[in-house]
């Protein structure tokens, strides 16, 4: 494992910055212990200081990962974060997108939601704008990116697109033997 690049640093914080925006300082900057992001193998880590000096004593080959593994870089160096990283990226939200029990499923199956899906969405979403996808009984379920802002969501139709699908924790299931 290896500290970040400053060119690998800034691609990760800027796609961190599209979904929770300034709170990425609270990522960095816990009160608990010292928190830190390693690359290996590709995949950005994030993990306690003390963890990643006992994944030291492990060899390079034969260390899978240590820690939450908040996404990858592809082989044109762009930054796709993972569903591994939902509980982080949740509790630190700006924008959120509450999706109705009936589009839940086709959600989680990686389709994108439609105005009929709409439950609820955070006020001042701009259009593009990353977000944190809860179901009603606030439970993180993915994250996805808004088709429309706040104010164009009131006005589509209910068969338009309002949000694109990024991840979801259907994920688990479907790419059980990727994710690691």
């Amino acid at each position: 494992m290896r500290p970040l690049t400053e060119e690998e640093s800034k691609t990760l914080f800027k796609k961190l910055d599209k979904y929770i925006g300034g709170n990425t300082r609270f990522l960095v900057d816990r009160k608990d212990d010292e928190w830190v992001f390693r690359l290996h193998n590709k995949k950005v880590w994030y993990l306690r200081t003390a963890t990643e000096k006992l994944a030291g004593n492990v060899a390079q080959q034969n260390l899978l990962g240590a820690g939450v593994c908040f996404g990858r870089f592809t082989h044109n160096g762009k930054f796709k974060l993972g569903i591994t990283c939902l509980d982080f990226l949740a509790q630190f939200a700006q924008n959120k997108f509450w999706v109705k029990p009936n589009q839940e499923q086709a959600f989680l199956f990686g389709n994108n939601v439609t105005r009929a899906g709409l439950g609820r969405i955070t006020e001042g979403t701009a259009k593009h704008q990353g977000v944190i996808v809860l179901n009603m009984a606030d439970v993180p379920i993915g994250f996805g990116v808004t088709a429309r802002s706040t104010l164009e969501c009131r006005k589509l139709e209910s068969a338009q697109v309002a949000l694109f699908h990024e991840a979801d924790i259907g994920e688990y299931i479907r790419r059980e033997e990727q994710l690691i």
